[in-house]
């Protein structure tokens, strides 16, 4: 197949793109409206709207393992499906609620986790899928198409949340998320998924263990990991800190913090739109590198504006800090699904999903560093976390790879 050829992705294929376009939105526009309506209709504080984000943020730790091994058992399709309908049905739940005015903070949390749950196992299930769809050259294309959709819905689907909670209300908002929701379970109920052989059944845990021990012992994947989980601890220490430090040393205003915080989605997004090019023209273990050394880059550029405080620098280091990650998770995640056979994809999957447990860590870090030093102490923090990350995987073997792995069978995970 030639290179011309790839970026000509099968229909069911694209129907999965839609979908995931569509859940997303779906997702990032409920986690925007439920704080606002917490804030602004139940009159919570902010250590109450810090419990609403820790059921916002849960499922990610409790259930990606469990949605990885069901991932591997059963049909991906009806997995994502199902787990789309479980999110459209929650989110229905807390429309309905609103609509009635009997909303609770108990219950918007209770139905907000219920969401989240269908969210992961959707986000372990997708990857796993996607070979099954495409050819092994069409991965890199088909890789970004599905995080141009997550980009974008990362980058609008906040601000589109706000807009309709304060132009038409919290109820118009959620039935916008709902009918999102919906939307991707039709069409992902349209995919055709080729069959695969049974897998044997044996204990979970076992299975569990399987998955792990294959991820922590691949050559290529262990550094991966590690280098992610670093990775998001770091990112989220700096974002952690950014808007009182934005306000006090840049001098920004409100409206400046959130012109500086929208590079980052500028930077994702423009990175999904040139990692297919940026692929086919430099060698696969380059790319791989390239996201950890542009993270580093952005660290110590924002590092650099507590001596140059501009606004501008700020800017960049988000930029950056959107851009190359982007070139990471598509590079990364088409090495996952080469080295790894078919029948442990869910579980793989789910392991790397498990990496963002990393991110209450950094965030953590931020508030501990943040008030025991300062802001600025948690930037240089971070630059020296991100240089750690960004020597892991520059050491690692992944990065001496001439052009993406061939597909492994069966065989491979003896």
């Amino acid at each position: 197949m030639s290179a011309a050829d790839t970026t000509h992705l099968p229909a069911t294929f694209n129907r999965l793109a839609w979908s995931n376009l569509a859940a997303q939105s779906a997702e990032q526009i409920a986690l925007a409206a439920a704080p606002i309506v917490a804030v602004l209709m139940l009159g919570v504080g902010e250590g109450q709207t810090g419990l609403l984000q820790t059921a916002l943020t849960l499922p990610f730790i409790l259930f990606a393992i469990p949605a990885g091994l069901l991932a591997d058992r059963v049909s991906r399709r009806w997995v994502m499906a199902g787990s789309e309908a479980l999110r459209a049905a929650a989110l229905a739940g807390i429309l309905l609620l609103l609509w009635f005015g009997a909303i609770t903070l108990p219950l918007l949390s209770l139905l907000g986790f219920i969401a989240v749950c269908g969210t992961v196992a959707y986000s372990v299930a997708a990857p796993a899928l996607v070979p099954s769809l495409v050819d092994s050259e069409q991965l890199p294309a088909a890789n970004a198409r599905i995080e141009l959709a997550r980009t974008v819905a990362f980058a609008s689907g906040p601000a589109l949340g706000g807009v309709l909670v304060g132009w038409v209300g919290a109820a118009p908002a959620f039935g916008v998320a709902t009918a999102l929701s919906v939307i991707a379970v039709v069409l992902l109920s349209g995919i055709y998924e080729p069959a695969r052989a049974p897998a044997p059944r044996r204990h979970p845990l076992q299975e569990i263990k399987e998955g792990a021990a294959f991820v922590l012992h691949h050559p290529l994947l262990r550094p991966v990991f590690i280098t992610q989980f670093i990775f998001n601890t770091a990112s989220f220490l700096l974002l952690a800190v950014f808007v009182p430090y934005a306000v006090r040393h840049l001098g920004l205003s409100a409206t400046g913090v959130g012109v500086t915080l929208g590079m980052y989605g500028v930077g994702m997004v423009a990175g999904a739109l040139s990692a297919t090019r940026v692929m086919k023209r430099l060698a696969f273990g380059t790319v791989i590198g390239l996201g950890p050394v542009t993270g580093f880059i952005a660290a110590a550029v924002m590092a650099l504006t507590t001596i140059v405080p501009a606004a501008w620098l700020a800017g960049a280091s988000l930029f950056l800090l959107g851009a190359g990650p982007i070139l990471w998770v598509i590079s990364t995640t088409t090495l996952r699904q080469s080295v790894t056979p078919p029948s442990l994809l869910g579980r793989v999957s789910a392991i790397n999903i498990m990496s963002y447990g990393a991110r209450p860590l950094g965030s953590a870090l931020g508030a501990i560093v943040g008030g025991l030093y300062s802001a600025e102490a948690c930037l240089y923090l971070a630059a020296i976390i991100f240089a750690a990350q960004a020597l892991v995987i520059l050491l690692s073997p992944a990065v001496s790879l001439a052009r993406q792995p061939d597909m492994v069978g069966e065989a491979a995970r003896c």
